[in-house]
């Protein structure tokens, strides 16, 4: 049994679905910069960036059980992180119209006072509907992308740009609640099913 639960992330997405589980926990966002590179996969790089997260956090609480997630979506080997730019945001969701491409979440979590880690990759298939010039500018014109992998997000007007999805919903929004329930709860972490 654990004291408390850290969230590695500013997310606020992701601490909405956190509070689902009805637990306590603290927000303390990892101040790293996200590693880019070439030759790793999106499973590889997302998992990556949640360890250093999770790690960066929990040597400042090594009595608290850290989580830290990092989202990445992947077509065809291409990897779509946070778009720079609405130009860039753009071009995300022309080259996704019409596809259907992998949203992966890796997610880390350690108890650092008793040598606890855990780190997983979770995949969802996503699906878009074949988007023009103006459905693609309209849905932007609705949304912030610049925070979010792939320049999208499934929660806000998704309907308009998803055909459909296979996997967990909720690992399209930020973090994989139907894993993450079952691995904090061999953590110790105590919470109500939501």
């Amino acid at each position: 049994m654990t004291d408390s639960l850290i969230l590695a992330s500013a997310s606020p997405r992701r601490a909405q679905l956190l509070r689902q589980l009805e637990v306590d926990f603290e927000v303390v966002p990892a101040d790293i910069n996200e590693v880019h590179y070439e030759h790793l996969t999106a499973g590889e790089l997302c998992q990556m960036n949640a360890y250093y997260k999770c790690r960066h956090v929990s040597k400042k609480f090594p009595d608290a059980v850290v989580l830290g997630v990092d989202t990445l979506v992947t077509l065809n080997g291409k990897v779509y992180g946070k778009p720079k730019n609405l130009r860039e945001a753009q071009t995300m969701l022309r080259e996704l119209s019409g596809k259907t491409h992998e949203v992966m979440s890796g997610v880390c979590l350690i108890h650092l006072r008793t040598h606890q880690q855990k780190i997983l990759v979770e995949k969802t298939s996503v699906k878009f509907h074949k988007l023009d010039a103006t459905e693609i500018r309209d849905y932007l014109s609705r949304i912030n992308p610049l925070d979010k992998a792939g320049g999208y997000a499934i929660q806000e007007h998704g309907d308009s740009i998803v055909e459909k999805i296979e996997g967990s919903y909720s690992n399209v929004v930020g973090m994989p609640m139907e894993r993450l329930q079952k691995e904090l709860a061999e953590f110790g972490v105590n919470y109500a099913m939501a």
